[in-house]
């Protein structure tokens, strides 16, 4: 299912095809797949990835290369990275790995807004960038880091593409071994609280790479969510269950003991800054227990599942499936919820 995006600003740029693309956070879960649809599609993609994380040149699809580079390091950027040869677009995937304060405003604001700087000053004319549909309701930390560097990025001068993916499949995918082991799924509240429209790895990319090329894409903000109806949480408990030709058994966590949690690290913080981070971890939970990944209707107050574009053919039952079989493995890392 493609989606439907109106008609683009006519001073779009055309670049050229195959395109010179340099992707930043290609070493992760989501870059990981937009470098490979990159590359199937025959687009020259240089991927900057953290020097510890980085994969040796041999792992990385044919017709691409791999600089690791420390991504706060502007000089290292400008003269090593972006001076390298010349870019037709930037697309980043960079996300703070935990979501607190220092960690959201170092990456999500300012090593893009770093990047930005950089590529306006070299001549690379679009910039792509991954963000989050939770950003339209903002009450934490990283998603006003988010929307600082959205607002950079629009009035840039560069073309843009602003993508706001509605949920991962690997969010949606961590109980399995505890349904495995014969424990309920836990839902907050009645389950029924929030909805969302997950999106497959694979889909996600292919919508990112056709960004370059596609001006009905460009120079908009796009919130994006895979094909099918909207799911809550009760959905899906009950579709995992199914896979795993198991009886649906739930148990309901209230979504204030988050807060209660969040409001108790806030406090002992006050001695032990550390736990000032836990805190915010805590208010991440509440958040996503208790809205939906969907568009936010601002005249109506609510979230709009018809409003929210599908897009791809996988679904989240194709990926339990998967799951459930051993084809594929938890791929969560450090956005674990349960």
């Amino acid at each position: 299912m493609d989606v439907d995006t109106g008609d683009a600003r006519p001073s779009a740029p055309q670049i050229s095809t195959p395109a010179r693309v340099l992707l930043f956070g290609g070493t992760g879960t989501i870059g990981q797949a937009v470098l490979s649809e990159l590359s199937a599609r025959g687009h020259q993609v240089t991927c900057v990835g953290r020097p510890r994380s980085a994969q040796p040149d041999a792992a990385m699809p044919p017709g691409t290369k791999l600089l690791p580079a420390d991504i706060s390091d502007e000089e290292i950027l400008r003269n090593q990275i972006f001076n390298s040869e010349p870019f037709d677009a930037v697309i980043s995937c960079l996300a703070s790995r935990t979501g607190t304060p220092a960690d959201a405003w170092a990456i999500d604001y300012k090593a893009n807004s770093t990047l930005l700087k950089i590529a306006k000053d070299v001549g690379v004319p679009q910039f792509i960038l991954l963000s989050a549909i939770c950003v339209q309701k903002p009450k934490l930390e990283f998603q006003k880091a988010k929307l600082a560097f959205e607002a950079e990025l629009t009035t840039s001068g560069l073309t843009y593409s602003i993508i706001r993916p509605t949920a991962y499949f690997k969010s949606l995918s961590g109980q399995l071994n505890r349904l495995k082991a014969g424990k309920p799924f836990l839902v907050f509240g009645n389950g029924r609280l929030t909805a969302c429209k997950p999106i497959s790895n694979r889909d996600l990319a292919a919508f990112i790479s056709d960004c370059l090329i596609k001006p009905a894409l460009q120079d908009r903000i796009l919130p994006i969510g895979g094909p099918g109806d909207a799911l809550t949480p009760l959905d899906q408990g009950e579709l995992l269950f199914e896979k795993l030709k198991l009886a649906p058994k739930f148990r309901q966590v209230p979504p204030k003991l988050l807060t209660t949690i969040a409001n108790g690290l806030s406090l002992g913080g006050y001695l032990v800054p550390s736990l000032k981070a836990k805190a915010e971890l805590a208010r991440i939970g509440h958040y996503y227990a208790t809205e939906s990944m969907l568009v936010w209707d601002e005249k109506t107050r609510r979230y709009d599942a018809n409003a929210t574009q599908a897009y791809g053919t996988e679904t989240l039952s194709d990926h339990y499936e998967r799951l459930v079989s051993g084809e594929i493995a938890d791929e969560r890392r450090d956005h674990a919820v349960f």
